[in-house]
């Protein structure tokens, strides 16, 4: 045989430390096909700095769809169905570098996929700038052995072959065909070269993760050994594999065969179903497993056919809505009969590829007036690749290689609805059947009209009133996740665990608003003193603040008067002008100066804004600019006067040394005590103390100026005049 090594490789990701499924590095790869080995090689490192400790990287591997992870413990929606993901944990310790192989024989062909996270996220808010975080790199190759000669066996022809050394294990193929309801492998006619017992493993099927569902037959001795399988996978090739369980230098010869037993469908509809849809349907490609195109005289609904046929297949029409969005029509309308006789058969296409990165919900709902035995259920069954022929309790919605998902209706609970998470790429199938328990032969007349709704959504309620859908994408693979708010978590942000009541999310909200009316005071001194740009400043700031907050809110009391982005600039623009402004005016520069300093000052914070809103030299450059300026004005002062300047003491004990420890105050509780827990309150804090310390820092008015006197300003009442005309003298 002729091996051939393919490698793949994908650019390192920096990960980050878990709060939804967005923090999660996605790798996808594509396995081809005949592959034997699968070798995956994992590096990660850390930074050097001494902020790097010792991290635990948690690693999921899943096939046909991103992994369905919970790091969390939070609860999933209900009617969502979840099997764990397989993963590992890679840990750096005092090492830089970790370098982990994972192997997988014979794994399934197709797309494969790794999400690999951090711990949980501490919930800090950082600002940007203040702190190095260190890196954490992952980067994921994959190494696969394919062999490029791989016998086929062909249905019914006997096939003898020789296991040379049980280090050389045989492999082989066979295509399993559309409407194959079962297949029998037999192995037969085994003898070894030193007339030993005979011992061989047989391995049918690919490994697939999470769970993997291979068959093994072990064979002794000289007997023939065979394996039922029931539901093959449809279309698709499936790999054998035949271990020698010998001695090292004994072969093996054996002689394998392959039969599989077809299923005929029924014929639900007509040719002319389809060439009569209207012009939306036009184009769209009917997905009935196996429906037939008979002849123009025949009825849609051949009674004679259903009852002989081993199930009958609806035609279904695929409507690509969006992206990661897909409805499916049924041609016959929403309602399906059922009988007890064959299952009721709907494909449901998820193989574009691009499929697999949202949910699929099925809905079912039960017509009660359309069962006649009230004991009777509808048992339905969704899998992948291919459908359960034979519903009953004790089949379980499994299939060859898989495990469905089962659902069951009655007239006591006749609705039932299934979520699959990351639905894996493959032809989808939906059974219904009516059982009874009497048997078969008490409903045999019996029909059941069940309505069937079937969509893939990228985020399932679009993640509820708590959550924000968010498309992510690697590459050029998209997929969906939810960001959840107002302590709300879940898959779907259905869990209510750390919630926030309605009156909590309330009081964040006018503490976040209120706390803003700080600015007043701060402005009636301002205006007092004659200060009215850095009134107008200040009143703009609270404005915007005020607002913006009130648009922030992750829960329901939330009110936005213009776009968020717009409040968000003009919050933070307003912040730092703010502080520009109060700094300038105590440097007590002449009016010109002073002037052009804040225009040209808040032109060049908005252009920084602009450039990255969340730096922390947005604010601590302005500031540290303003402060320089001051303190060469305070030295020019002091220097001019021969003293001190302030010179008053009064004016350092009562003013500015409480303005400036507000001010630090502040600083701190904004830089390092702010998480998203604590949030609404520490920020409450830090717009409390920043608004006084404004109000303690700025300077008093000039000497020259008269305080606003409003008893002069008024004219509606009589006043005495007074004659300042300058007398003129002339000189004779």
């Amino acid at each position: 045989s002729l091996y051939v090594s393919e490698y793949f490789s994908q650019s390192a990701q920096k990960l980050s430390f878990y709060s939804w499924y967005g923090n999660a590095k996605l790798f996808h790869f594509h396995v081809p096909e005949d592959t034997v080995l699968l070798r995956w090689l994992l590096q990660a490192s850390r930074g050097k700095g001494p902020e790097c400790t010792s991290m635990e990287i948690t690693v999921h591997f899943r096939h046909g769809a991103p992994p369905v992870i919970n790091p969390l413990g939070t609860r999933f929606p209900a009617n969502a169905t979840v099997r764990p993901s397989y993963n590992i944990s890679i840990t750096l310790g005092s090492a830089v570098q970790n370098t982990t192989f994972v192997n997988v024989t014979t794994p399934a062909a197709g797309d494969w996929f790794i999400a690999a996270h951090l711990p949980e996220a501490a919930g800090r808010i950082e600002v940007k700038g203040f702190s190095t975080p260190c890196p954490y790199m992952f980067q994921a190759d994959m190494f696969v052995l394919r062999l490029t000669d791989m016998p086929v066996l062909e249905p019914g022809v006997p096939m003898p072959h020789t296991v040379v050394s049980p280090a050389k294990p045989l492999h082989v193929k066979v295509f399993v065909p559309k409407h194959a309801a079962g297949m029998r492998f037999q192995l037969r006619s085994c003898v070894t070269s030193g007339q030993r017992a005979c011992a061989v493993r047989v391995l049918l099927g690919s490994i697939t993760l999470p769970q993997s569902f291979q068959r093994t037959l072990t064979c002794t001795g000289s007997t023939n050994c065979s394996l039922a399988l029931d539901s093959p996978p449809w279309e698709k090739w499936l790999q054998i594999m035949v271990e020698s369980l010998g001695t090292a230098n004994a072969s093996v010869s054996v002689e394998m065969l392959a039969s599989f037993t077809v299923c005929r469908p029924g014929s639900t509809s007509s040719f002319l179903n389809f060439i009569s849809l209207n012009q939306s349907q036009a184009g769209a490609r009917p997905g009935a497993a196996g429906s037939s195109a008979p002849g123009a005289g025949e009825a849609p609904h051949n009674t004679s056919g259903q009852r002989s046929s081993c199930l009958q297949s609806q035609p279904v029409v695929r409507e690509d809505l969006d992206v990661v969005s897909v409805r499916y029509r049924l041609l016959n309308g929403p309602s399906v009969p059922v009988n007890s006789l064959s299952p009721t058969l709907l494909l449901l296409n998820l193989n574009t590829g691009m499929d697999s990165g949202g949910s699929l919900v099925v809905n079912l709902l039960l017509n009660k007036t359309s069962v006649s035995l009230a004991n009777a259920t509808v048992v339905a069954c969704v899998s992948a690749a291919s459908p359960v022929l034979s519903l009953n309790a004790t089949r379980n919605c499994s299939t060859a290689f898989s495990q469905g998902y089962p659902l069951s209706l009655s007239t006591s609970s006749p609705e039932a609805m299934l979520i699959v998470l990351y639905p894996q790429t493959d032809d989808w199938f939906l059974s219904l059947q009516l059982l009874c328990p009497g048997g078969q032969g008490e409903c045999s007349s019996a029909e059941a009209k069940v309505t069937a709704f079937a969509y893939l959504t990228p985020c399932f309620n679009d993640c509820g009133p708590y959550g924000q859908c968010s498309l992510l994408r690697r590459h050029g693979y998209l997929y969906a996740g939810c960001s959840c708010k107002a302590g709300w978590g879940g898959w779907s942000c259905t869990d209510d665990t750390k919630a926030q009541s309605v009156g909590a999310q309330n009081l964040a909200t006018l503490l976040l608003t209120l706390s803003n009316l700080m600015f007043l005071p701060a402005i009636a001194v301002a205006v007092y003193r004659y200060y009215l740009v850095e009134a107008s400043v200040y009143t703009y700031t609270m404005f915007f603040s005020t607002f913006y907050h009130a648009c922030d809110q992750p829960g329901v009391a939330v009110m936005c008067i213009m776009d968020y982005d717009t409040l968000q600039y003009c919050d933070f623009l307003g912040s730092v002008v703010s502080i520009w402004v109060t700094i300038l005016c105590m440097a007590r520069v002449k009016k010109v100066l002073k002037y052009v300093l804040f225009v040209l000052g808040t032109l060049l914070i908005a252009m920084s804004l602009q450039l990255d809103r969340r730096g922390v030299w947005n604010m601590m450059g302005p500031c540290l600019f303003a402060l320089v300026i001051m303190v060469t004005a305070w030295v020019h002062h002091g220097a001019k006067r021969g003293h001190c300047y302030p010179s008053s003491w009064k004016r350092w004990v009562f003013y500015l040394l409480p303005g400036i420890t507000l001010a630090f105050i502040a600083i701190s509780v904004y830089a390092f005590m702010e998480t998203n827990e604590n949030y609404y309150y520490t920020h409450s804090i830090w717009h409390v103390l920043v608004a006084c310390s404004v109000a303690f820092l700025l300077p008093p008015r000039d000497k020259h100026k008269k305080p606003w006197a409003w008893s002069q300003k008024l004219t509606c009442r009589y006043q005495i005049c007074q004659n300042d005309r300058e007398e003129l003298y002339a000189v004779t």
